[in-house]
């Protein structure tokens, strides 16, 4: 869990740091030109094109006042690892002020916040607001893609709907990725690793959205993705890769992943160890599928 975070960490950092600029610009009337930011189900884990840089508009922003900017520079204070002190602080900036320019950038953070004290159905429901202000930011797209999917129960409202959502929020953030803008105070080095983070994230959620909807062949590539470009792989996306090749009966493929799985420190090691043994017995009575 420590080391997706730090992941994100990085990755949110950059993102936050396209935003401020971007919306900072829109706020004062400049251009910026930037860009910003069914079937087995996934267990719960240790551990959502176009031709120019996509941009940030923000509708007739609210002329800022000192008051604001004070409350904004509290906000930024508040040290990433204090959760519970972010989100109260966050959440009573947006509160007092509901028309600000930081108001993106205030929920980007909150929708990240919610996710790593493990607040889901808040951190889904702020983030919807937070794409509905930005569309463009890539980091929120990415993790409301991956979590959505993995948030699913028999209990939730309209899954189909919480899927399409999904795949609709990973495939823009796929999309936009790429067409970022590296900040001029970041190492090529950083910014390519936190790009690759948000791909990551994004390829793992249409992962799964694919194997929830039982195309499993469809999902295989977008898995087989997120494990490459993630630089710390989550045992959840290697637990999917070995369920959706076992269901395309590509049983050596299943076996690696699950293997892979199993290797790794996490409440999945039993259960990929469990699966990695399934497909050595189905490998031996059935025939595998040519790729």
């Amino acid at each position: 869990m420590r080391r997706m975070r730090n992941n994100w960490l990085e990755a949110a950092a950059i993102a936050a740091l396209l935003l401020c600029c971007g919306g900072i610009a829109a706020a004062q009337g400049t251009p910026s030109g930037q860009g910003t930011q069914g079937q087995p189900p996934a267990p719960a884990t240790d551990k959502s094109k176009t031709p120019d840089a996509p941009a940030l508009t923000l509708d007739a922003p609210a002329p800022v006042n000192a008051e604001e900017d004070a409350a904004y520079k509290v906000f930024q204070d508040v040290p990433a690892t204090d959760l519970n002190k972010r989100i109260e602080v966050g959440e009573a900036f947006v509160q007092k002020y509901p028309q600000s320019r930081y108001k993106p950038i205030i929920y980007a953070n909150l929708t990240m916040a919610y996710l790593q004290s493990g607040q889901v159905q808040k951190m889904l429901e702020v983030g919807d607001k937070a794409v509905e202000l930005t569309p463009n930011d890539v980091t929120t797209l990415a993790i409301l893609g991956q979590t959505i999917p993995r948030a699913l129960t028999a209990t939730t409202v309209d899954p189909a709907k919480q899927l399409a959502k999904a795949e609709t929020y990973s495939k823009r953030a796929i999309e936009l990725t790429p067409t970022l803008p590296k900040p001029a105070n970041l190492t090529d080095e950083a910014f390519d690793r936190a790009k690759n983070q948000t791909l990551a994230a994004a390829h793992s959620g249409l992962g799964l959205v694919y194997v929830r909807r039982g195309k499993y062949a469809e999902a295989i590539p977008e898995l087989e993705l997120s494990v490459k470009l993630d630089s710390a792989p989550d045992p959840v996306n290697y637990y999917l890769l070995g369920t959706a090749n076992e269901k395309a009966s590509h049983f050596d493929d299943s076996i690696a992943a699950f293997t892979k799985c199993a290797a790794m420190q996490s409440s999945l090691q039993t259960t990929c160890k469990n699966g990695a043994e399934e497909a050595k017995k189905l490998s031996s009575t059935q025939l595998s599928a040519p790729k």
